[in-house]
């Protein structure tokens, strides 16, 4: 195990915060991606985080954090959808990993959500399987409408930071393993976003603690 590694959900949190403030000022260090890293990698792995977001090309973790080989634990699917796999995928590097971390990483201007909101507007499905992914993103932002409003008189940018929120939250609501860590301080799940102008990766909501002065009332 690398000495270096974050153990706690805010050391975890911290390192990723420093790595995007790199990226986002052009300073990037490349960590973790030498032929002497690759090598202490080749039996086992330790990231220290598990990041879970869309798989939009111009959202690539280990690039918007400047992480590198073993760092990070990545599940993508389009509008970061959920399903079981999804959440096995997520157990397993909180788990089997012990990765004290979990990112839902969204960003502005999401296809899926744009598509999901289309699609409550004029009732017209996506084709194919796209539908199966438009499907699982209504549930995060038709719960909009019970306050009164009519979806239409929401941004863009309200309905995905709406979703990546219900994500999150969806997260220790079907997963007992990672209720419980969260419950025993041992992991956290934020819920963040990252723009796609200036790249900066942006904290919206926190299950947990990612504090470094340690447990606060929620």
């Amino acid at each position: 195990m690398m000495p270096d590694r974050p153990r706690t959900p805010a050391q975890a949190w911290a390192a990723l915060v420093a790595g995007n403030e790199r990226f986002v000022t052009g300073r990037m260090a490349h960590p973790s991606q030498d032929a002497a890293h690759r090598a202490d990698l080749r039996h086992d792995q330790h990231p220290f985080a598990v990041v879970f977001g869309c798989s939009d090309s111009r959202v690539a973790a280990e690039i918007v954090f400047d992480e590198g080989l073993g760092d990070l634990f990545v599940v993508r699917t389009a509008g970061h959808v959920l399903d079981s796999t999804v959440i096995g995928s997520i157990e397993y590097g909180v788990e089997v990993l012990d990765s004290p971390l979990v990112v839902v990483l969204g960003h502005d201007t999401c296809g899926a959500v744009a598509a999901a909101a289309r699609t409550l507007a004029e009732g017209s499905p996506s084709p194919g399987f796209v539908r199966a992914v438009v499907d699982r993103v209504i549930p995060s932002i038709v719960g909009l409408t019970a306050a009164g409003r009519p979806l239409s008189s929401y941004s863009a940018e309200d309905l995905g930071h709406e979703h990546v929120r219900a994500t999150a939250r969806m997260l220790p609501a079907y997963s007992a393993p990672l209720a419980r860590r969260i419950e025993e301080g041992r992991c956290a799940i934020v819920a963040a976003e990252y723009t796609l102008a200036d790249g900066r990766v942006r904290l919206t909501e926190v299950l947990g603690d990612v504090r470094e002065d340690g447990p606060h009332e929620r």
